[in-house]
């Protein structure tokens, strides 16, 4: 079973085993609009929960992008550098931002499951 967590910043981590990956949600890239540039993080930086793990531009505004999670960056979707609409298409697919090989997983409990997202969203309505 792959398990997903949410921050309140729309961020999402996907786990694999002790990797994540990392990328916003659908409800993020349509606050955003048309993303039109995305700034990811060197391979082996380090990331502290929190910390500003990626940029996007839009033609809206630009946004930082927030790791969910502490750990080493372990690979970066190079893709998004010639199809930054990747992140409109397919956010929690082939628009993903970076994998992270997680070091403190007892964060994972500070970050909401699917459902208690789903609910936080309907609070922003």
């Amino acid at each position: 079973m792959v398990d997903t967590y949410y921050t309140k910043s729309h961020e999402y981590v996907r786990l694999h085993g002790d990797t994540g990956i990392v990328g916003i949600t659908d409800f993020a890239q349509r606050q955003l609009g048309d993303v039109v540039f995305v700034e990811l993080p060197e391979v082996g930086q380090s990331l502290s929960k929190g910390a500003v793990a990626a940029t996007v531009e839009s033609v809206k505004a630009a946004a930082e992008v927030n790791a969910p999670i502490s750990g080493e960056v372990i690979e970066v979707n190079a893709e998004l550098a010639d199809k930054p609409g990747l992140v409109n298409e397919d956010p929690t697919g082939k628009g993903w931002f970076l994998k992270i090989g997680l070091t403190n997983t007892a964060e994972l409990e500070s970050l909401m499951d699917e459902e208690a997202y789903r609910e936080f969203l309907q609070t922003l309505s």
